[in-house]
């Protein structure tokens, strides 16, 4: 299991990679689901030009390695990597990776699901937005 918050961007596709290579044995997992959340450059009738993501430093690790310990308990996976960004964003830019590695593709496709709602209702984040019609702080989430 391996959770990360970031800074700078990344590029989902390359950290999929890597955790294959070096984390699972080929062979060992059927299945791979994953979802990549990216920056919208509209939101409730704005155009947003950029998103601040902000956290509370130790709570926010702890609470999505929870969520990850929780997926793979509740769906018996072989690993789960979830990266998130913090700080500024740009439209278009990956936010969030979740991934969960499984024998099957159901454990797979229901953990990363599960996992990503999760950390949307309930990992400490909080999103400031610059739109065109100003600043403003994000008071819900989007529904899945």
């Amino acid at each position: 299991m391996h959770v990360s918050l970031r800074e700078a961007g990344f590029d989902p596709w390359a950290e999929l990679a890597a955790c294959q290579q070096e984390r699972l044995a080929g062979g060992a997992y059927g299945a791979t689901a994953a979802f990549v959340g990216t920056m919208r450059d509209f939101n409730e009738g704005a155009t947003v030009q950029r998103l601040f993501l902000e956290h509370y430093p130790g709570m926010t690790e702890r609470e999505l390695e929870r969520l990850a310990t929780a997926a793979v308990d509740t769906h018996g996976l072989l690993d789960v990597l979830v990266v998130h960004r913090v700080g500024r964003v740009e439209p278009a830019e990956p936010i969030v990776l979740v991934a969960a590695w499984s024998a099957h593709r159901a454990s797979a496709f229901a953990a990363c699901r599960e996992l990503m709602e999760a950390l949307k209702s309930t990992a400490p984040f909080w999103k400031r937005e610059e739109t065109d019609a100003g600043d403003r702080w994000v008071e819900r989430n989007t529904p899945g």
